[in-house]
């Protein structure tokens, strides 16, 4: 099944490149720009990668993020992601970035971007694999943050399709960030942010009327709310749901508890995404096998859920 699963077309909506920084890839760069990591080695490392709560995650994903500084170390962590996809019969990705991670640090926005950029134009035209690239604002930081990196972002306003909102959800909800999501909805951006991961179903609702998204990321909270659902059904809004980081962070105990499938059934336009693959167990392919293995998808369930993705592409 694994072999058939992996054969299938699909796009990935929900990957934060950052997190797909593996531990292999985080140590060569380690010692590629001369940093000191308070892990021995790679096994050490992986073996940190267990979390009780998505902030405990956050920490060790910025944590991880420090090894990167060039255009070369960004060029890598992109080409080697897109190689991923190449394996896995990915064959559109919209995968999200934080500039304020690295602009935070000291690394210009322009060394991040013009890396990422690079490999990105590398993945079309030697993997065949289209892309559209999104820039997300961290939501621990204040809506002011957010509104100096879309002005860092706006002579390079043609590199991205959206913007999104990510970080820690609990505490910081969608609508301390209305007036930035209204600017750059006013500079063409489409927008998309997390919602109903850890937060509660209010979050998404906010997404959706006052930042006015395009599609949800997560959103698997928006099913304890029946009048939301309704509203996401009838108004065929995407969810880009990651199981293996829903169970990795403990938003389900187990896979067999996750409600994608009974989403999907009711009429959702639920995908399939692997949100930052290198800390939670696995890429798309390993996303849609634990869905065969805990709550026995049917082939025609992937199928739907693989076509879905292709649908709720924003590049086009």
């Amino acid at each position: 099944m694994y072999d058939w699963l992996n054969s299938l077309p699909k796009a990935e909506l929900h990957m934060h490149l950052e997190g797909s920084l593996e531990p292999e890839l985080l140590f060569a760069l380690a010692e590629r720009n001369k940093i000191a990591l308070p892990w021995a080695d790679v096994e050490t490392l992986r073996t940190a990668y267990a979390f009780n709560n998505l902030q405990e995650f956050l920490d060790l994903y910025y944590a991880g993020a420090d090894v990167l500084r060039s255009e070369q170390d960004f060029y890598d962590l992109t080409w080697a992601y897109l190689q991923k996809c190449k394996e896995q019969n990915v064959i559109h990705t919209e995968p999200f970035f934080d500039p304020q991670t690295h602009t935070d640090r000291g690394v210009p926005f322009d060394v991040v971007l013009n890396g990422i950029q690079q490999a990105l134009k590398d993945g079309r035209t030697q993997l065949g694999i289209s892309s559209g690239l999104i820039l997300s604002f961290l939501r621990h930081l204040p809506e002011e943050a957010a509104f100096q990196t879309l002005e860092q972002a706006m002579p390079y306003r043609d590199a991205f399709i959206a913007v999104g909102l990510d970080s820690s959800e609990k505490g910081f909800p969608p609508r301390l960030f209305e007036r930035v999501f209204a600017k750059a909805r006013s500079e063409g951006l489409i927008a998309v942010a997390h919602a109903g991961e850890e937060g509660p179903p209010e979050y998404v609702w906010e997404a959706l009327d006052l930042l006015k998204v395009a599609r949800i990321d997560h959103g698997v909270r928006a099913a304890e709310d029946p009048r939301l659902i309704q509203r996401i059904i009838d108004e065929q809004i995407p969810l880009t749901v990651c199981p293996l980081s829903n169970t990795k962070l403990c938003v389900f105990d187990h896979m067999r508890e996750h409600n994608i499938l009974d989403l999907l059934e009711q009429g959702v336009k639920v995908t399939v995404n692997s949100d930052d693959p290198a800390y939670f167990g696995g890429y798309v392919t390993e996303n849609f096998a634990a869905l065969h293995e805990h709550l026995g998808m049917s082939e025609a369930q992937a199928k739907r859920l693989a076509q879905n993705s292709l649908d709720a592409r924003l590049a086009r």
